[in-house]
């Protein structure tokens, strides 16, 4: 329902592609008033890398498309058909692609739930010299993410996604941490977590906020009260919320 209010509500680009696999689309949701630069919150939808799409993503996009800001859903083939490999290349290329179409971009934020959290995280450890682009990522919020895939290797969470150690360990953001360039140093990180998250979410949202923090990265923890791993994304949809962490955390870019 959220998803439908944003797309009548506003100027938009659906199903766009940016590549040549099924799930490679994105929902752009552009300014009110777009004039001429932008910055854009790039949404990373969650569901253990199995279920959701980019089509239950649009709820955060009223509030910040008002205020001048261009959100973009993510789209990316979620298990079976697609694997923890590819999804992180593909969450990879599609910011490669915004960053390549649309010039009017000035600064991406990342924002990503649980899986997409994960995915989120993942993109701060790429590198660009691959891709020919170097986006500038301002900021990123991580809300609830899982950053240490080994203990989700012998639970219900891998039956589809089938991963092995290997794969699991090398897309673990707390494996990946580089050291923060001098556009990484600029780039903040809100790493959040809901005060009723179970104990192992917690745990990986403390070590990898740390972790980052150890590598240079400008890192804020942020644990918020009354909320569990389900509804502190709902805050997302609340008027102005993410907009408010966001001013609050990044105020000298929006």
């Amino acid at each position: 329902a959220g998803t439908q209010r944003a797309r009548a509500g506003a100027q938009t680009s659906l199903h766009v592609p940016y590549g040549d696999g099924e799930g490679e689309k994105l929902d752009i949701y552009f300014p009110t008033d777009p004039s001429g630069t932008f910055p854009v919150l790039v949404y990373i939808h969650g569901g253990y890398w199995q279920c959701l799409s980019k089509d239950e993503s649009g709820f955060a996009a009223p509030p910040l498309v008002s205020q001048g800001v261009a959100v973009v859903a993510v789209g990316y083939d979620t298990a079976p058909k697609g694997h923890m490999d590819a999804m992180v290349l593909q969450v990879r290329r599609s910011l490669a692609f915004l960053v390549e179409r649309y010039s009017g971009i000035r600064g991406i934020y990342l924002c990503g739930h649980s899986a997409g959290a994960h995915l989120a995280a993942m993109v701060l450890s790429t590198d660009w010299t691959e891709y020919g682009v170097a986006p500038d990522i301002k900021g990123a919020v991580l809300v609830s993410g899982v950053y240490d895939l080994e203990p989700i290797l012998h639970t219900y969470v891998n039956d589809a996604l089938n991963m092995s150690r290997e794969v699991a360990q090398r897309n673990s953001p707390m494996l990946c941490v580089t050291p923060a360039a001098p556009a990484a140093a600029a780039c903040k990180v809100l790493v959040a977590v809901a005060q009723h998250d179970s104990p192992e979410f917690r745990r990986q949202s403390q070590e990898y906020g740390q972790a980052l923090r150890a590598a240079g990265w400008s890192v804020s923890l942020l644990d918020l009260a009354g909320v569990d791993h389900f509804d502190i994304i709902e805050k997302l949809s609340e008027e102005s919320y993410v907009l408010t962490q966001v001013r609050e955390e990044f105020p000298s870019s929006l």
